[in-house]
Formats: structure tokens, sequence, C-alpha cells
């Protein structure tokens, strides 16, 4: 028996949304949750396209979240606002780490984080 998975595609309006909410829906449409032929170990083929990711809703509170990266020499950990994370790289940065921190840490992680397009 074989069965034919075409590559399906979403298009999701972010909008007047909350960065986490969206972040989530994403994240389970990329592993594939939302379809009843689910497998732990095969990504879905799927699509999403993220449009208007810059009049997503962030308020003070969450401009001020830190982000950190280490450089792997002593003294080499910087920390960095998510404020000057949008205006040194855009939105498109702030949505590929929310999503990316919301799927499972093994080999399927890279393979659907290329399913993603983010439109600011």
């Amino acid at each position: 028996m074989t069965t034919d998975q075409t590559k399906s595609e979403y298009i999701i309006d972010a909008e007047g949304k909350k960065l986490g909410r969206l972040a989530t829906e994403i994240a389970m449409i990329l592993r594939g949750k939302n379809n009843p032929s689910f497998v732990p170990y095969k990504a879905p083929e799927v699509h999403v396209v993220i449009e208007n990711a810059s009049k997503v809703l962030l308020n003070d509170s969450q401009l001020e979240k830190e982000y950190k990266r280490y450089s792997g020499y002593p003294g080499g950990l910087k920390f960095e606002s998510r404020e000057k994370l949008i205006e040194r790289l855009g939105y498109k940065e702030i949505f590929e780490r929310a999503i990316y921190g919301m799927l499972p840490n093994n080999k399927l992680r890279a393979v659907m984080m290329k399913n993603i397009t983010i439109k600011e």
C-alpha cells in the first residue's frame, strides 16, 4: 500500500496575534500533529508562510526579554534584548527563535525549520 503525500501549504497572518501562541501553532503544524497520519520519526510535507510578521503583538515586558549567546571563550557570554535584536536582524529572527525552541531537539528540527517562510 502506498500513500501519496502532497506538500501542503499553510498561510498564517500574524497581524494582531501573540508571538508565543502563534509559534506553538506553527510548531504543531511543522511537526504534523494536526494531521491524522502523524508519526514522530518523519517530518511531514508541509510549508508554512507567515505574513505580516512585523505586526505581531509584543508588549514592553516582552521587548525587554533577553536572549543570550556564548562564543565558547572565557567572558564570551553576551546578552541582547529582543528589541535590539529586532532592530539588528528584524522580526524574522524573533519568529525563528520562538519556533526553533518549540520543536523537538533531534535531527528533524533542521528539516522542519527549512519549511518556514517569514514575510515582514
